[in-house]
């Protein structure tokens, strides 16, 4: 389960989250949007509004574009957002999840589809790459927040499942179903997190040659610049970009 290749991973690798940071504003902002109209706009007892506003934060998108996007939550009544996921195979046949968050499923849905087909890939059914993966919950927190040793104990008392640190930051993992509840118990000790929710981890992962890296890089940003897209998943092996 350690190292999985959530395309995140990848991305904060090749150094891009200032490259789109306006992009990943934008993401974020739906999302607290979104959040704040489905439950409460006070984010003490709305857990997803919480966590998006700490991604928010963690991301240094300043506090008015917060307070907008909650704002919008009530003026954009009539705009229904849906919570929609593709599932399919890219290049070099790899296991891909693309979850979006849209107004018009039929927009989002042509859009995959022609990503996918440019690269010579395919969108199949909704199971079709899925069960190449298992979902977990996840909380990620910065390496400067806590000690290795403070938050094993932390993890562990909260009934996490495994807690994985690495130079920059602290990754805990947890059953889904238990994630806000995990959290909770974090959050006694820590205020500041880079991001918290569900992810598809691969069972098992699969080796792409140098020669076909490009390809498969471009086909996975591609997917990522969808202003529907909100995160993508991939079975591919992780791999260091310098």
């Amino acid at each position: 389960m350690a190292g999985h290749s959530h395309w995140a991973g990848i991305k904060y690798k090749k150094g891009k989250a200032d490259k789109h940071r306006s992009k990943i504003f934008s993401k974020i902002s739906k999302e607290i949007t979104v959040a704040a109209k489905l439950g409460s706009r006070d984010s003490q007892t709305n857990p997803r509004l919480r966590s998006a506003i700490q991604s928010a934060r963690s991301a240094n998108m300043p506090k008015d574009n917060i307070e907008r996007a909650i704002d919008r939550s009530e003026i954009n009544q009539d705009t229904n957002y849906e919570n929609l996921r593709y599932e399919g195979f890219g290049p070099e046949k790899i296991a891909v999840i693309v979850e979006t968050l849209t107004d018009n499923k039929n927009r989002t849905a042509s859009n995959i589809r022609t990503i996918f087909q440019k690269y010579g890939g395919n969108l199949g059914t909704l199971g079709s790459a899925s069960h190449n993966f298992n979902q977990f919950g996840i909380i990620r927190i910065n390496k400067k927040e806590i000690s290795d040793e403070e938050i094993l104990e932390l993890a562990i008392d909260a009934g996490a499942n495994e807690c994985i640190s690495d130079k920059n930051t602290h990754e805990i993992i947890c059953n889904k179903e238990e994630l806000y509840k995990v959290k909770k118990v974090i959050e006694q000790k820590i205020s500041n997190f880079i991001f918290t929710g569900i992810e598809w981890i691969p069972l098992n992962k699969i080796d792409i040659k140098k020669d076909n890296l490009q390809v498969i890089l471009s086909f996975l940003e591609t997917i990522e610049e969808d202003s529907d897209v909100q995160n993508v998943f991939t079975n591919m092996k992780e791999i260091n970009i310098n």
